[in-house]
């Protein structure tokens, strides 16, 4: 026992640990009913280490080459011994942390833990979703299988639907007007440098926030009083409860990994037509299938563009929610949180019905 206690004392005297994990040590977790509330961010946190590991393993493999890119997956997926578990993984925790990530954001806005002086808290959050969205939009093109191919065409033709910035966005991110090598080895860059770097710059800054201004109290539970001011040791206390959920979300994840592995599809034929009933992942399907709904033009505009437009309008609202609140008083922002739940409702059934009838 002398070897290990004198290693820590030599590495605590020159990069003192003690000092570093000392606000974890301290810091404490309200408890009460609506504390299962609070694992949802770690659980997104997790998944998103498991997007890191399983994307290295995948990055000995893969070649961002539209000549290369498939083969290196299909090489991966029938030759590399568990390579087609280790794409399955990272499939399905991209698609779990996007979940997890809205379940977590609609949980805060419910729960109103965005109020002062936690604004930035969640603004810094909702950076964080679209980042997660931009990875998985990234991301689906890698593999050069047919679908990802047009899916990607059609996601990319509704960017360059916006006025004046428009053409030039659709122009950039293809790397050209059409999609081919060019496109690929920008989303690649996208995909493994350029997220990553700015997610985990958010991620510090978010957890350098909620370190900060601890973790809120629901008014209901507020008005409580003293009544409700238990509180538990984040550490190791709540810790072990995040340690528990992230035990269940890996199970969840291994199951789904092997009892719905991912598919590799058709390598993409650029002069091919497209399939039928193409369709992008769960978490653009409610916008796909609005746009499809509007009519061609509306008040004489394009309505497509109404519908980008409109998108657009309501994610910079959604942004911005706190300081309407703060600005508008409570009332409106009772109102507001009942728009968005018919909203949820509306993007909840749209996606459903989008994903049985496509």
């Amino acid at each position: 026992m002398a070897g290990p206690a004198m290693v820590r004392q030599w590495i605590d005297e020159r990069v003192d640990l003690r000092g570093m994990f000392a606000p974890l040590m301290d810091k404490t977790v309200p408890r009460h009913r609506y504390s299962h509330w609070y694992l949802l961010g770690g659980v997104t946190l997790f998944l998103f280490g498991v997007q890191v590991c399983t994307g290295l393993l995948l990055l000995l493999y893969y070649r961002p080459s539209t000549s290369e890119a498939y083969e290196s997956l299909q090489y991966l997926t029938n030759r590399v011994e568990f390579g087609w578990l280790v794409r399955s993984v990272h499939s399905w925790s991209a698609n779990l942390m996007i979940f997890m990530a809205f379940a977590h954001m609609f949980s805060v806005a419910f729960l109103r833990a965005y109020r002062k002086p936690r604004e930035l808290t969640w603004m810094s959050g909702m950076v964080l979703l679209l980042l997660c969205l931009g990875f998985g939009f990234s991301g689906y093109l890698l593999p050069w299988n047919t679908l990802s191919f047009f899916a990607t065409k059609v996601g990319t033709e509704v960017a360059g639907r916006v006025p004046v910035i428009g053409h030039p966005t659709l122009v950039f991110m293809r790397g050209g007007e059409d999609i081919g090598a060019a496109t690929l080895a920008r989303f690649f860059s996208l995909h493994v440098v350029i997220l990553p770097a700015l997610t985990v710059g958010m991620i510090l800054l978010h957890l350098l926030l909620v370190q900060k201004f601890g973790m809120s109290v629901p008014p209901s539970v507020e008005k409580e009083g003293p009544r409700f001011g238990n509180k538990v040791k984040f550490f190791p206390n709540y810790f072990l409860r995040d340690v528990m959920t992230w035990s269940v979300a890996l199970a969840a994840l291994l199951i789904l990994a092997v009892v719905h592995p991912a598919e590799l599809g058709k390598k993409a034929d650029p002069f091919g037509p497209a399939p039928a009933g193409i369709k992008p992942e769960w978490y653009f399907l409610a916008q796909f299938q609005t746009l499809r709904l509007l009519p061609a033009t509306i008040l004489h505009i394009d309505g497509e563009l109404i519908g980008v437009l409109g998108f657009g309008l309501a994610g910079a609202l959604w942004l911005v929610l706190p300081l309407l609140e703060g600005r508008l008083g409570r009332k409106s922002g009772h109102w507001a949180r009942v728009a968005v739940l018919a909203g949820l409702v509306y993007l909840a059934s749209t996606t459903l019905y989008a994903y049985f009838t496509t």
